[in-house]
This record gives C-alpha cells, structure tokens and sequence, in this order.
C-alpha cells in the first residue's frame, strides 16, 4: 500500500458513516415534510408501487457526508504538500461530483415538487454535463500539462506498460466518460439499496487504487463516498425509508468518472463498474431488439428489472448485483495492483 498510513482511510471512513446515520434522521422526515416523494412508474414491477410517496432526494445525505469528511481531512493531510496538482485533485473530484448532483438535484426538484413528470430535458441535462466537463479539462490543461501548445495527455493500457497518447483527443473522451458512467450509474437506481452497495464497492476499489498509487486525496475521497453510501445505506437497505433520486445517483456516477480520470484507470472503469456496463448495455440491446425485431430480448429493462420478473425477490437481486460488483471490482484492482 505504499506508505500511506491506512488509518488516513479508516478514520474517514468511520467518520463519513457516522455523519450519515446521523443526518438521516433529520433530513428524512424534513424531505417527508416538503412532500419530496418518490412517484413510481405503472408500466414497472407492479410491487414498487407501494413505494410511492417515499422520500426521495436523499442524494443530500451521501453527498453532505462526504464533503463534510473528504474536504477536512484532505486538507489536514495535504497541509504540509504544496503540490498544486494534489491540491487539484481535489478541486476536480469535489466539482465532478457536486457538479453532477446539483443538475440530478434540479431534475429531481422539477419532477417531485413541481410534478413535471419529465424533469429537465435531454437537452438541459447534455448542457450542463457539457459545461462540467469543460470546466474538468481546463483543470487538466492548466494543472497537469507544461503549457497549452505542449498538451500532451496519455491512456494507460491495463496491465501493460503501454500508453496511448490522446492529447486534445481526450477532451472528447472526458466527455463521453463523465456523461456515459453519470448515466450508467443513473439506471442502476432502481431497487432498495442497489445502487447504494454497487457503488459503495465500486468506491472502495478505488480507495485500495488510491493507497496503491499513494494519492491521500484519491484514498480519501473514495473511501469517505463509500462511509457515507454505507450510513445511507441504513435507511436505504430494503425496505427503503429514502430514495437517493438523479441527486444521489448522478453524482455518484461524476465521481466514479472523475476518480478514473485522476487515477488513471480509464479502461479499467468499466470493469470496475461493470455491473452499470451491464445495465446500460441491457437497454441498449432492448432497444435495439425491439425497433429492428419488434422483439424483447428481457422481460423489462435495466436489467435488474428482468431478474424481478423472472420472480427473484427484490432483495436477492440486490444481494447477486452486490456480489458481481464486488467479483469485478477485485478483479479490476487485480489489475492495477499486480499486472501494471
């Protein structure tokens, strides 16, 4: 684990999950009160609509536990670095995440408490994730590259020594990683605690490639995501008392983008998230499937909906989906750790 202390990660970690479960029981009744209820599709599982009315927005939790976690604890551990780049890393995984929840957070405030079913439009949502991710390069430009007429940016091949270099090509493929992962994380929200478990491992496989690569900022900010998702979890784990909403869910997929740009380990994403890969990919083929054939490859889409109507309890949905993600995301480490 290079020299990093592992009580650096523990502490947080401990921390993140206690301000979890403690603001819980406060912002729960408060989104109850508002009326910030979760609406449930009639076309869905016929059992999640005794869900209706559940509060949603609980995105609030996980993200206000781990800005009140990695922002004080990366900075007492960074006080003494005076790296400009450590200190931008920090910058770029804070605005990645709270970028994406705050345009989750105006979706979910349309739909729920204005009651326009569609929430933001495609384009409205495109156009701030364009806008995010313009902000991100600009970090990469003027932090991690000697000038702008010398840009020089590389793609690691896993498990090689080989490097592929993008240079102004990995603006658009910044891009297409924050919004495609933003969007695969996004599907994965739909039983109790699902989401909240497949990214808490996807999290604290990054918080291991963090201590591997020794980056304190990147350790630490994992692994506060992941204390936060597991105190969320609490109220989250079926039957759910909260929904985390696009709030929760979108930023969760910035962050993930946003630590495989930092670490990296761009191509070892989709391993390491492999169970959203499977999601988006279940729609895509039903889509597909369905305007060339007329035909249904599942029963219904994403893909944990199929195991629901094959009859599987929603719970051992959850449980299954936990337990590939965290084969994948042991796998994916595996490959950063020995194979590099």
């Amino acid at each position: 684990m290079g020299n990093l202390d592992i009580r650096i990660v523990l502490i947080p970690l401990t921390v993140a999950f206690g301000l979890g479960v403690f603001l819980g029981p406060f912002l729960i009744p408060m989104l109850r009160r508002l009326k910030f209820g979760q609406s449930i599709r009639k076309e869905g599982p016929q059992a999640h609509l005794k869900k209706a009315g559940t509060p949603t927005m609980g995105g609030i939790i996980i993200l206000t536990a781990m800005v009140l976690t990695a922002v004080p604890f990366s900075s007492y551990f960074l006080l003494n670095k005076s790296d400009s780049v450590i200190n931008a890393d920090l910058f770029f995984l804070i605005f990645a995440t709270l970028g994406y929840g705050i345009i989750g957070f105006l979706d979910d405030y349309i739909k729920v408490v204005m009651k326009r079913s569609l929430g933001l439009t495609a384009n409205q949502k495109l156009l701030g994730q364009l806008f995010i991710g313009l902000v991100l390069f600009w970090v990469l430009l003027e932090v991690r590259a000697i000038s702008a007429e010398n840009f020089i940016y590389t793609i690691h091949i896993p498990g090689t020594d080989y490097v592929l270099e993008m240079n102004w090509l990995y603006l658009p493929l910044l891009l297409f990683i924050l919004i495609g992962t933003s969007n695969a994380v996004n599907l994965t929200d739909g039983l109790d605690g699902l989401l909240g478990g497949t990214a808490a491992i996807a999290y604290g496989a990054y918080a291991v490639i963090g201590m591997v690569q020794n980056n304190y900022t990147v350790a630490i900010f994992s692994i506060a995501m992941v204390g936060a998702l597991l105190g969320f979890l609490v109220f989250n784990a079926h039957p759910a008392k909260v929904f985390m909403g696009d709030t929760g869910s979108l930023a969760l997929g910035g962050g993930l983008a946003a630590l495989s740009v930092i670490t990296q380990t761009e191509l070892l994403l989709p391993i390491i998230g492999g169970v959203f890969v499977a999601e988006t990919l279940s729609v895509m083929i039903q889509v597909t499937s369905f305007k060339l054939r007329g035909k249904r490859v599942f029963r219904m889409t994403p893909l944990h909906h199929h195991y629901e109507l094959k009859g599987w309890s929603e719970w051992r949905v959850v449980v299954t989906f936990w337990f590939v993600g965290l084969i994948l995301a042991i796998i994916g480490v595996g490959i950063e750790v020995f194979l590099k």
